[in-house]
C-alpha cells in the first residue's frame, strides 16, 4: 500500500508540475496570439489565401485554420475548428482528412515544451506539416473515397466571421481557455502516470527495453527512450513531456533523441487523443478509422524524416 501511495504523490506532483509550469505559460501567450489574430481578421485571410493551396491536398479553407492551431496551441485548440466544420456541413471526406491531419501532426504543447529542453523545433515543425499533408491526401483521396463528398449546407471554405472583443477581452477570455484546457487535463495526466510509474515499479517497462533495445538500436535511439514512449501511447503528449522533463532532470536525456523520436512521438494518435478527437462529435467518432489510417501514413514519413534530419 505504501508503494502505491508514493506512485500516486509522485504522479500528483509531476502531472501539477508539467501542467502548471511548463504547459499553462506557453497555452496563455499562444491562446491569445491566436485570439488576436482571429479578432484582427488575420485568420479569416489566410484561410481564404491559402483555400486554393490546401484543397489539393484534400483539406478546406478552415482545415488550415486547424493546422495552425495544433501547431500553435495545443491538440485540443482544433476541436471547436472541426465542430465548426460539423456544424457548417462539411463533407465527411472533408472532416477525415482535416482530423487526419490532426492525429498526424505535432501538438504546440508537447513541442515547445521538449523545444525548451533542447529539442530542435524548426524540423520538427516543418516534418509535422509534411506529414499532416499526406495524411490528409491519403486519407482525402484514398482512404476515404467511400465517404459522401458534398457539403449538406453552409460554406465549409470560409472562417467564421472575427468576434468583436477589445484587448483586455481577448487577454482575459483566452487566458481562462487556456487555464481551463491545462486544469482540465490533470485528471487525466495524474491516473496515466500513476499507471505508467506503477508499470515501472512492476518491471514491465524493464523487460520491454531487454527485448527492443536492439530494434531501437538499428534506428540509433537509446534503449532507454522506451519509457517515454510507453508513457506516449498509454497516456499521452503531456504525460509523456512530463517523464521526458523527469529524464533531463536526472541527466538521462540527450537532445538529440527527442529528436530522432519526434516523428513518432508528438502527435495526438495515442489513446487519450483518440478519445478526446472521437467523443467531440458524432460524425467524427464515424470517421475516425479512415482518418487514423491515414494519419499512420504520415507519422511514417514524419519518423523517416525525424531519423534522416536527427
Amino acid at each position: 500500500m505504501q508503494s502505491l501511495i508514493d506512485v500516486i504523490l509522485h504522479a500528483g506532483r509531476s502531472a501539477v508540475d508539467t501542467a502548471l509550469y511548463t504547459m499553462l505559460p506557453i497555452m496563455v501567450v499562444m491562446m491569445i496570439f491566436m485570439r488576436f489574430l482571429e479578432v484582427k481578421g488575420v485568420t479569416g485571410r489566410l484561410v481564404h489565401w491559402f483555400t486554393p493551396v490546401a484543397r489539393p491536398f484534400g483539406l478546406p479553407g478552415l482545415g488550415v485554420l486547424a493546422m495552425a492551431q495544433i501547431s500553435l496551441v495545443s491538440f485540443a485548440a482544433p476541436l471547436p475548428t472541426l465542430m465548426l466544420m460539423d456544424r457548417q456541413g462539411a463533407s465527411s471526406r472533408h472532416l477525415a482528412a482535416t482530423l487526419a491531419a490532426m492525429f498526424a501532426m505535432a501538438p504546440a504543447n508537447a513541442t515547445f515544451p521538449l523545444a525548451a529542453l533542447g529539442m530542435r523545433l524548426e524540423p520538427v515543425v516543418l516534418m509535422s506539416i509534411v506529414g499532416g499533408l499526406v495524411a490528409a491526401s491519403t486519407t482525402y483521396w484514398g482512404l476515404a473515397r467511400f465517404l459522401p463528398d458534398t457539403h449538406r449546407h453552409g460554406a465549409a471554405d470560409d472562417a467564421p466571421p472575427p468576434p468583436h472583443e477589445n484587448l483586455l477581452q481577448i487577454i482575459n477570455n483566452s487566458g481562462a481557455q487556456a487555464i481551463r484546457i491545462c486544469i482540465n487535463v490533470i485528471p487525466m495526466l495524474i491516473l496515466s502516470l500513476v499507471v505508467v510509474l506503477g508499470l515501472q515499479r512492476l518491471g514491465m517497462v524493464d523487460v520491454l527495453t531487454r527485448h527492443l533495445t536492439p530494434v531501437l538500436a538499428v534506428f540509433g535511439i537509446d534503449g532507454s527512450f522506451l519509457l517515454p514512449m510507453v508513457t506516449k501511447y498509454l497516456a499521452g503528449n503531456t504525460a509523456m513531456v512530463g517523464v521526458v522533463q523527469e529524464m533531463a532532470a536526472q541527466g538521462h536525456l540527450q537532445a538529440a533523441q527527442v529528436d530522432r523520436c519526434a516523428g513518432f512521438l508528438l502527435h495526438p494518435l495515442d489513446l487519450p487523443g483518440v478519445a478526446i478527437f472521437a467523443s467531440a462529435a458524432p460524425r467524427l467518432a464515424r470517421i475516425c478509422l479512415p482518418a487514423m489510417a491515414g494519419a499512420c501514413v504520415g507519422i511514417a514519413v514524419r519518423s523517416f524524416g525525424s531519423v534522416v534530419l536527427g
